[in-house]
This record gives C-alpha cells, sequence and structure tokens, in this order.
C-alpha cells in the first residue's frame, strides 16, 4: 500500500470529528489514538486501504449503533463516504445492540454474538479485530507497566481482571477456531499470554 491515500486521510478527518471531546478510559489520552494505532498495526501488516480505512472508523460505527442508528442511517453516514465494503467490514466486527429479532443484548449476550459472527466475518474483519484487540491489550499492559495501583487498570474495563484477560483470550481462540491465519496472529498470541500473566 502506498504511503498516502486521500482515503485514509479522509477516514481520519472523520474519526476526529466523530471522537472530539473523547478520551481513552481512565487516561487523558484523545480517544482517536487507538484508531490511529489500529490503523498503523494493520499497515505495518501491508493490509489493503480498505482494510485501514475500516480500521480507523471501526469504533465510529459501534459508536454509532450503540446510539441505535437503523442500517439505513449507516449507509448514509458511511457506506455512502466510503464504501459499502467498508462499512460491511466493520459491521462483521461489531457489537451489535439488538439480535436479528430486535431482542436488546445484554453485555455478557453482546459478547456472545461478536464471537458467533467472527465465522461468517471476511477476512478484511478479522484483521480489525485482530488488530483493535491487539493495540487493546498492549495498552493494558503498558498501563500496567505504570502504575502501582493495578486494580485501578482492570477495574476500568467493567469486570476487573478475569472478565478482561478471559475476552481477550476469548477472542483469539475464537480467530483461530474460525481458521483466521493472518501473520498477526503470533503477535496476538504473545500479547495474550503476557497479559494472562499479570496481576
Amino acid at each position: 500500500m502506498k504511503g498516502y491515500s486521500d482515503a485514509i486521510n479522509h477516514a481520519f478527518a472523520f474519526a476526529a470529528k466523530h471522537h472530539d471531546q473523547q478520551v481513552r478510559k481512565g487516561t487523558k489520552l484523545p480517544y482517536l489514538t487507538h484508531p490511529a494505532n489500529v490503523a498503523v498495526i494493520l499497515t505495518r501488516y501491508v493490509r489493503d486501504e480498505a482494510t485501514v480505512v475500516a480500521g480507523i472508523l471501526h469504533d465510529v460505527v459501534e459508536d454509532c449503533v450503540r446510539d441505535g442508528f437503523t442500517q439505513e442511517m449507516l449507509e448514509q453516514r458511511i457506506g455512502e463516504k466510503f464504501g459499502a465494503e467498508v462499512l460491511q467490514t466493520v459491521l462483521a466486527v461489531t457489537h451489535r445492540r439488538h439480535d436479528e429479532d430486535g431482542i436488546e443484548l445484554s453485555r455478557a449476550d453482546k459478547r456472545t454474538d461478536y464471537l458467533a459472527r467472527l465465522e461468517s466475518a471476511g477476512e478484511r474483519a478479522r484483521w480489525v479485530c485482530a488488530a483493535d484487540k491487539l493495540h487493546n491489550a498492549s495498552a493494558t499492559i503498558a498501563d500496567l507497566d505504570r502504575t502501582a495501583d493495578p486494580a485501578s487498570v482492570w477495574d476500568k474495563f467493567g469486570g476487573g481482571r478475569e472478565a478482561s484477560v478471559g475476552w481477550y483470550r476469548a477472542v483469539y481462540d475464537r480467530l483461530v477456531a474460525v481458521g483466521f491465519r493472518g501473520e498477526i496472529m503470533d503477535e496476538l498470541a504473545a500479547v495474550t499470554i503476557e497479559l494472562e500473566s499479570r496481576k
């Protein structure tokens, strides 16, 4: 992939506007640092432009779904600007608010649903999932290295250490189970193991 892309630049501008005033949980870092790091990871693994754009926009779409956007609204907000392929890539790895029957999903059900849908997710979506989890897990390890109070890091995610570590392990194991063989998996495995070793 070439070093500069107008579509990637547009995606960053769009994400920056959407995430304006948001910060990473438990930090003062602008939220945009997360999708930026996801994009860096995807670029490091030489993913194509559509995958990098999807990585930049993944939390924009997640926020829109959480806020009750309909499919039509998402197509107008994201699909028309960045293409149906990017939108569908992100939706494949977005926590849904409701199931197919319109029933609101609990936090646990959202995670179960997410893992189940990785089976039908395309290759691009699995790359976005892996890069997202790799950055979040790596950031958690960095936060643990900087604190004298590990509980303060674990508590910011809700559910504490066991739930957080268990989630990263569940996503990694599910990606393996559905046959994802991206080169990123070695790095994700190492970070998951490192996270499991932390108290």
